[in-house]
């Protein structure tokens, strides 16, 4: 069997200027970075502005298994398979973290002959926006600490300070640091913490941001630190978000590559859902519905993380409204959260797979909460068997809604046929999408809604800091944001542990930070991590350069 990086260098790619034709872009409307990478200008973003827009597809998943469930995978495969039934569909993806790359999940470019390609590119250093998000994210914290060195005309409270220094690489022993130490000359000591790149402010601006003076605008609104009366002090106050703008002008623009089978595919913007909010840039997802007339587009981990953020954040701040939603289900999922350890996960198990279900059952249930239009997309593993496939269809039908069968990493979209017809049906019913909660709820309210609606916790407890931060981002006039909660992508509740479908539960609310910049407050439970860490034995161990200058081990 080859691997994800011998089949994409097997692949026979186009000049991104060919494949750009295919849905109307000239090359002179691209900036280039080789043959096989472009950036749409802001030229061509501006004339889009007046076209139609086309039919919304989000791609979700269930609760995963700690290697992922093939989410990005599906939704190039839908991607393709639209295009081979004759469909105009663009897909837009997120791009990916090293993080991960050299971590244990793997890169996002899909996998098998469900691929963007060039994949290597794409899962390093692509066009640099990674290093740019984390370079303007970096220079805040460099000139705040500066104006603190400097006199501080601010009266900035050197323990109140909230702006951290990111690192896009998983980094346990950056969590927690001390700055500034060994004189004077080296800046004043205080506590210091590191977060990944895709957990920062600044990719949430990024991704949400409409031009580059919203993006200036929005990146002058993050909240830095409090001085030593109390007040807030933003990064326009420290002067410090001109220059972060010119760092990010490039990296504002989608980038556009292609799929193994020559489709276009817009990547832009790369948060965690488990951590930030999850969802690819607004002008990559206007951009591809404006280019299309269907945008495929995905939202990280579960639908009670990327869907529900996607769908309560990204769609009320951007204007959008989904046609339909694609969920997608594995029979090895299923059977994790039956109770079968992952080491067994290739064993036909019917009971725990039926024991498992009701996790699918409450996606199911919560995405049908927002008014649009479901189909599951059984993402098909060499180990299923043909006995736990027609469960799971069965189950589905059950439940009210159609499933399919998709192959699309053996077989391309040869495989997605099928999830194509379906999602195009289901793409003309009707449809009435609202979000979960109004945007006028108090902030606590707003997150019982999520709590109970979504995972479905009996209630939710705060942390005294907790609640002592959501008074005062009341007081500051955040009460109207939407919240993002940062949780474990592994379980609908807070707690890894708690697989299927938890009951008789509280959500545990440790702190609540706001992101001013970003447009909404960001609410931590538990102890999940803003840096994540290596395992064991990272992918690292096994990536390398072979004799001929190769890359080896990239998945």
């Amino acid at each position: 069997m080859l691997s994800d990086i011998e089949i994409a260098r097997g692949a026979d790619m186009k000049k991104i200027t060919d494949v750009a034709q295919t849905i109307g872009i000239n090359a002179e409307e691209l900036e280039l970075y080789g043959s096989y990478k472009a950036k749409l200008s802001d030229e061509l973003l501006k004339s889009l502005e007046s076209k139609k827009d086309g039919k919304l597809v989000l791609v979700t998943a269930v609760n995963p298994t700690p290697a992922g469930e093939g989410k990005t995978t599906v939704t190039i495969g839908l991607g393709d398979g639209m295009r081979r039934i004759g469909k105009n569909a663009v897909i837009a993806l997120r791009e990916p973290s090293l993080g991960p790359v050299f971590g244990i999940k793997g890169g996002a470019a899909g996998g098998g002959y469900s691929q963007v390609l060039p994949m290597e590119d794409i899962n390093l250093h692509f066009t640099g926006d990674m290093h740019a998000i984390t370079s303007a994210n970096n220079l805040m914290c460099a000139v705040l600490d500066n104006h603190i060195q400097q006199g501080n005309a601010l009266g900035i409270d050197p323990r109140r300070v909230l702006a951290k220094r990111c690192l896009d690489m998983n980094d346990r022993a950056l969590r927690n640091i001390v700055c500034g130490l060994g004189g004077a000359v080296n800046g004043v000591p205080r506590e210091d913490h590191f977060i990944i790149t895709v957990a920062s402010e600044v990719m949430a601006i990024l991704c949400l941001a409409s031009d580059v003076f919203d993006l200036k605008k929005r990146l002058g609104n993050i909240l830095v630190a409090y001085t030593y009366d109390g007040k807030p002090v933003y990064c326009r106050d420290i002067k410090a978000n001109g220059a972060m703008t010119v760092l990010l002008k490039e990296a504002i623009k989608p980038n556009l590559v292609q799929t193994i089978e020559n489709n276009p595919a817009i990547m832009h913007g790369g948060p965690f859902a488990n951590i930030a909010h999850g969802c690819n840039s607004v002008r990559a997802t206007k951009a591809a519905l404006k280019l299309g007339d269907y945008c495929i587009t995905e939202a990280g981990f579960g639908s009670d993380l990327g869907a529900e953020k996607f769908l309560d954040i990204k769609c009320r701040l951007a204007g959008l409204k989904p046609s339909c939603i694609v969920l997608v289900a594995t029979v090895r999922s299923m059977k994790y959260n039956g109770g079968v350890p992952k080491e067994e996960l290739t064993k036909e198990n019917l009971e725990a797979l039926k024991k498992g279900s009701v996790n699918l059952a409450a996606h199911i249930e919560n995405l049908k909460k927002f008014g649009v239009n479901v189909v599951v997309a059984i993402n098909h593993f060499y180990a299923d068997t043909q006995a736990e496939i027609d469960f799971v269809k069965d189950f589905c039908s059950s439940l009210g809604v159609e499933a399919a069968v998709t192959k699309c990493f053996a077989e391309g979209s040869k495989g997605s046929v099928e999830l194509a017809e379906l999602v195009a049906a289901a793409c003309e019913k009707e449809s009435s999408f609202k979000p979960i909660y109004e945007l006028d709820m108090p902030i606590k309210e707003k997150i019982s809604t999520i709590a109970r609606e979504i995972y479905g916790a009996d209630g939710v407890e705060y942390s005294a800091a907790a609640e002592k931060s959501i008074a005062q981002f009341e007081e500051l006039g955040a009460g109207n944001m939407p919240v993002c909660i940062a949780k474990t992508q592994y379980s609908l509740s807070d707690n890894a542990s708690l697989l299927g479908r938890p009951s008789g539960f509280n959500l545990h609310i440790a702190s609540v930070e706001l992101s001013g910049g970003a447009g909404f407050v960001v609410c931590r439970t538990g102890s999940v991590m803003t840096m994540p860490g290596l395992s064991k034995n990272p992918a690292a161990y096994n990536i390398d350069i072979d004799k001929n200058g190769n890359t080896v081990g990239l998945f």
